[in-house]
């Protein structure tokens, strides 16, 4: 794997995008969402966390949010 080349702007964005896919698994299915439609966005924000993961530019963060939300 490449490094990647991340400023500390750069990472808490990062970071803040992933968070996003945290609350939003972890808030659950909106009344208004299908079950099918929650099924797809569940899908995409893990999977979002999923990559998030394997980047090497974290420093300091706290991945375990990331971690336990992306299973």
């Amino acid at each position: 794997m490449t490094t990647e080349t991340q400023t500390p702007e750069q990472i808490a964005k990062h970071y803040s995008a992933a968070m996003d896919s945290v609350n939003l698994i972890n808030a659950g299915k909106p009344s208004t969402m299908t079950n099918e439609n929650w099924t797809a966005c569940l899908a995409r924000n893990k999977e979002h966390l999923v990559i998030m993961l394997a980047k090497d530019y974290w420093t300091t963060e706290n991945l375990a949010p990331l971690q336990a939300a992306s299973v």
